[in-house]
């Protein structure tokens, strides 16, 4: 693996993850449609867009596999209802100015996952990675004492994602083709929406720049998965994982600088032990990872 295509990969990943973290600044944009709205328009146009791209690339193997498999066919309607209950809260909670919360979901996510590998798939943890889920426990507990409530919007952000990367993580499809079936089924539910609400003169805009917006949102939800895609077949799975922050990060950011959301001290203190379990997954999951590379430059035994 040359540099070049190392610093290739690293550019691809930043700008994935950036392009997701800076998405409140656009579905602030949309304020003018309501959350179910959007989501539907983003189930549509995603679908449309991803169908477009996978023309292009003449990918179209997987339609063979998915009339094989009816148990897959419902495997990605699982995960179709998970990704749309995650983006359907997320966009809520960037219209109702809880970006702080949110952003605090997309960083206790990976922990999560961790905890979902050991109970479902049974995987074993390291020292290191206990201690990591210790930790952030211990940070969402101090943050549901210190807030009197319990922050079910990141929670729900949290589990959703984590359940969703779940059931992906044991699915054969690549990124883009699982995404167009899980659009695919979501398809007919977004269009019946959205025709219940042009029938109840609801959905109706005469904001050319919303509509443009609205029809733009298979775009938006796309382009990060491109880069990424093009990230992961570049750079280590290892270096995806730091730069996965990047993301809750420019969120965080953006509402307490840019939209004004208040931070707390409480808060402060929770996401500073929430940032000290990632910091310590993320050294243990560094130093596994060299180690590995070690055991595999080791000459073989005689």
């Amino acid at each position: 693996m040359t540099n070049k295509t190392v610093l290739q990969g690293i550019g691809a990943a930043v700008a994935a993850y950036t392009l997701w973290g800076l998405l409140p600044v656009y579905w602030k944009a949309l304020n003018g449609a309501t959350a179910t709205e959007i989501l539907a328009h983003r189930m549509i146009w995603s679908l449309l867009f991803l169908l477009a791209v996978l023309a292009v690339r003449r990918q179209w193997q997987w339609v063979q596999v998915m009339r094989r498999q009816r148990r897959l066919r419902l495997t990605y309607l699982a995960s179709a209802t998970l990704l749309a209950t995650n983006w359907g809260i997320y966009v809520w909670a960037v219209q109702m100015n809880r970006v702080v919360e949110a952003s605090l979901g997309y960083f206790i996510n990976p922990l999560v996952s961790i905890a979902l590998g050991v109970l479902v798939l049974r995987e074993r943890l390291r020292p290191a990675q206990w201690l990591a889920i210790a930790i952030a426990g211990a940070g969402v507990v101090w943050l549901t004492y210190s807030a009197r409530a319990l922050p079910w919007i990141a929670l729900a952000l949290a589990l959703s994602f984590g359940f969703y990367g779940l059931l992906r993580k044991q699915t054969p499809l690549g990124s883009f083709e699982a995404l167009t079936v899980e659009t695919l089924w979501m398809f007919g539910p977004a269009a019946l929406w959205l025709g219940w609400l042009a029938g109840n003169n609801g959905g109706i805009h005469h904001d050319v720049g919303l509509w443009l917006l609205l029809l733009s949102t298979g775009v938006v939800t796309a382009a990060p998965l491109l880069f990424f895609g093009a990230a992961t077949q570049r750079i280590p799975l290892t270096t995806i994982g730091i730069l996965q922050y990047l993301a809750p990060t420019l969120q965080l950011l953006l509402g307490v600088v840019v939209y004004g959301e208040p931070f707390s001290t409480a808060q402060l203190i929770g996401f500073g032990v929430i940032w000290t379990a990632l910091a310590i997954y993320t050294a243990d999951s560094l130093l596994a990872a060299r180690r590995y590379r070690a055991t595999l430059t080791q000459p073989a035994a005689d």
